[in-house]
């Protein structure tokens, strides 16, 4: 089976509300006219975040999203990881004028990259197998109208959604998918290498580094 059976492009809906942020220090590139130019309500008051550790994992949701020439980054509760429609409200909520980008990490497995302005979502899943073993990329996989991978395709790592989610912004589709096919990487360390090429590592380092 090849990876353009999963490669799919998507506009379609969600919602949910995050949390305070600070401004950090990653200039933003001018050009995002790839996501349309809608108006839009101000923004939300967040609630202060608290991150729940008892349970050790490193699982983590985190949204990016331009303010004028800047990056903010921060995270999301981590019960997100685990809500699919809970990470688009979410999304939805931001005051950017350019949409909001959702990054999940979860477990050492694989990861999920949200693209949200007003009604426009597009998804990126770094494995299609993950569905067989987690109910979150299940419901990706069902927001893209995908079928969950049967057995015989299980031994074979493919992406799924839109592989051009951030090419605008400079991660081309084959540098996406080669980020996403190296085993040799936990999926925390390929969303910093992608936060890196995009313009906002610096402030996603930090969002990260207050998980503890």
């Amino acid at each position: 089976m090849s990876a353009d059976f999963y490669h799919e492009d998507d506009s379609l809906r969600g919602n949910r509300a995050a949390d305070d942020r600070d401004r950090y220090d990653d200039a933003a590139p001018d050009d995002l006219r790839s996501w349309p130019d809608h108006s839009r309500a101000g923004g939300v008051t967040m609630t202060e975040l608290e991150l729940s550790d008892d349970d050790g994992s490193g699982d983590f949701a985190a949204v990016a999203y331009r303010e004028e020439n800047y990056w903010d980054v921060y995270l999301l509760p981590v019960a997100l990881t685990q809500d699919f429609k809970g990470v688009l409200h979410a999304l939805r909520q931001q005051p950017s004028i350019s949409g909001a980008i959702g990054l999940l990490s979860i477990g050492d497995d694989f990861f999920v990259i949200v693209r949200v302005y007003g009604d426009d979502v597009s998804l990126f899943l770094s494995d299609v197998t993950a569905s067989v073993d987690w109910q979150v990329a299940r419901d990706v996989l069902e927001y893209l109208d995908i079928d969950v991978p049967d057995d015989e395709d299980l031994d074979q790592v493919l992406p799924a959604g839109d592989m051009s989610i951030l090419a605008d912004l400079g991660l081309d589709e084959m540098e996406l998918g080669a980020l996403a096919g190296d085993l040799d990487l936990y999926p925390d360390e390929v969303l910093a290498s992608i936060a890196e090429r995009i313009g906002f590592q610096q402030a996603f380092q930090r969002a990260v580094d207050t998980m503890g």
